[in-house]
């Protein structure tokens, strides 16, 4: 069994498009990963997040991540835009809270948010009460955040790659083939 980090750039280097980029990459993204799929593994709901750009990509994942062609059970991944349909509206401290109530009540085995978007987004704000939160942040170097360029022309390309691979890593720690601890 190989150790997450160099399985992450074994498979970085075997992607058949240009994924060099993410070879210095890696050393951020793994521990993000790692952290993002142990939290599934163990029974929480990641609920899926973007800014307006990011819509697209957010679909792309909803559709993909439980497609029947995957060789793995179903996961507990939602929209949160879908879950809560007035999320865009809320935004002082107090309508965070109670949507953190919520959310705490539907998802007693625990929750965490993927946000993918800019990070002065008005719905960057509830992904950022959480260290723990899984975030893609556009423009921006921020702890604990996987950091992209909105300016990148090759941007969707990148994003789409990244979850390639992110799938790829929660199969392999899934099924074992990987020792999730670096």
């Amino acid at each position: 069994m190989k150790e997450l980090l160099s399985w992450t750039l074994d498979t970085i280097r075997e992607e058949n498009s240009d994924f060099s980029w993410m070879e210095e990459m890696r050393f951020d993204w793994t521990p993000l990963a790692k952290s993002a799929i142990t939290k599934m593994i163990e029974g929480q709901t990641l609920l899926l997040i973007s800014d307006d750009k990011r819509e697209w990509f957010c679909r792309y994942i909803l559709t993909s991540i439980n497609s029947q062609n995957n060789t793995r059970p179903f996961l507990p991944v939602y929209d949160l835009k879908g879950c809560f349909q007035n999320i865009d509206i809320l935004r002082d401290k107090e309508d965070l809270e109670l949507i953190e109530d919520m959310l705490d009540i539907s998802y007693p085995n625990g929750y965490f948010i993927w946000y993918i978007g800019d990070s002065k987004h008005k719905d960057s704000t509830l992904a950022y009460r959480n260290d723990e939160n899984f975030l893609w942040i556009m423009n921006d170097k921020m702890p604990n955040a996987f950091p992209l360029r909105d300016s990148d022309t090759l941007l969707d390309i990148k994003l789409i790659q990244l979850y390639k691979l992110f799938d790829k890593t929660l199969e392999a720690i899934l099924f074992g083939k990987v020792v999730s601890g670096d």
